[in-house]
């Protein structure tokens, strides 16, 4: 079943589960891996007050996770034996995708990495499969090379992507832009693309719309600005902006656009990243929630708490310190996926 029959759903749909990918490997974190971990019970307590909380991992680190997190009153999750290489779970995990009959299929796509950046990626790429099989969905493949994080969609057909990721060389060296349109249609039962340039500086993924764009409603988004000129930021932010006044849903209606702040700039030193890619976009929708990445910047994480509980009138807006996840190049909405009701 695909094209026509499929309709991928917004975020702000009901929920049965989020998934996400086990924190696990010393070697990434600057040391900081007992910190992360931490971070995801904060996380998963929050989701599970609101939806299950499925968790991919080997089945050896099985008892440690339940013991964590029971220990921090964390009850409603279920572990699943699917062995991961990072905890990237909007990239690597399958996306779910309602049918027209009532039920539900998993997409599959292909994972690189982020076009071979961090090796290896053999067990995120399998993520998809294992868990269609694990609840016994079935599953749409693609050999397009496709994160979760490069695409936000309305749930009424529009879907909103980057030049820089999914025209990439290092992702679909001979698809055109009419060859991934077609196949985002095929996969996800889309019928409109729209197309901005390049992403914020900092990002390993090379522009992921979920640090820039997202819908809060299916005729309006959150788009992050940066009013300052000598930002690294300012000139990919301005042109995305400037062709987002062209935005329309697929029935012709202008799309409003709300501007999003950026946080103040996240510097590291002695790390591959000159600056951190932190934003305020990259929140997760959760039935009654709304989980936001702050940064430990009292006025600017005020400031964008407060236009999104706007957005969101009668949800729970709410956040988490994510200063540790983006040192890694991400932050709420990269390491989680959701799972639409049936």
């Amino acid at each position: 079943m695909q094209g026509s029959q499929l309709r991928w759903p917004a975020e702000w749909e009901r929920q049965e589960a989020v998934w996400i990918s086990w924190p696990h490997r010393d070697d990434l974190w600057q040391g900081g891996l007992d910190e992360l971990l931490e971070d995801y019970v904060r996380l998963s307590a929050a989701i599970a007050e609101q939806a299950e909380v499925r968790i991919n991992a080997a089945a050896a680190l099985h008892d440690t996770i339940s013991r964590r997190l029971k220990r921090s009153g964390v009850h409603r999750f279920r572990l699943y034996d699917h062995p991961t290489n990072d905890v990237w779970c909007r990239d690597h995990g399958g996306i779910f995708v309602r049918r027209r009959d009532g039920g539900m299929q998993i997409a599959n796509w292909q994972f690189n990495a982020w076009g071979g950046k961090f090796a290896p990626w053999n067990l995120d790429n399998a993520i998809p499969e294992a868990m269609a099989d694990s609840l016994q969905l079935p599953q749409l493949r693609s050999e397009l090379f496709l994160e979760g994080g490069a695409i936000e969609g309305n749930g009424e057909g529009l879907l909103i992507t980057t030049e820089a990721v999914l025209l990439n060389p290092n992702r679909n060296p001979h698809s055109s832009k009419a060859d991934v349109e077609a196949e985002l249609h095929r996969m996800m039962g889309t019928t409109h693309v729209f197309w901005l340039g390049k992403g914020i500086e900092g990002d390993d993924t090379d522009g992921h719309i979920d640090d820039m764009v997202r819908f809060v409603h299916p005729e309006a988004v959150v788009s992050i600005v940066e009013p300052n000129p000598h930002s690294p930021h300012y000139r990919n932010l301005a042109e995305n902006n400037e062709r987002l006044q062209d935005l329309r849903t697929p029935s012709g209606h202008k799309v409003e656009i709300i501007p999003l702040p950026m946080p103040e700039p996240l510097v590291v030193r002695d790390w591959r990243l000159e600056q951190l890619p932190a934003s305020y976009a990259n929140f997760l929708i959760c039935n009654g929630a709304v989980i936001v990445p702050i940064f430990n910047q009292p006025k600017e994480d005020d400031r964008a708490l407060g236009i999104l509980r706007e957005c969101f009138p009668g949800r729970q807006v709410c956040g988490i310190d994510a200063r540790r996840l983006v040192i890694e190049g991400g932050a709420i909405h990269c390491i989680t996926q959701q799972q639409p009701a049936l």
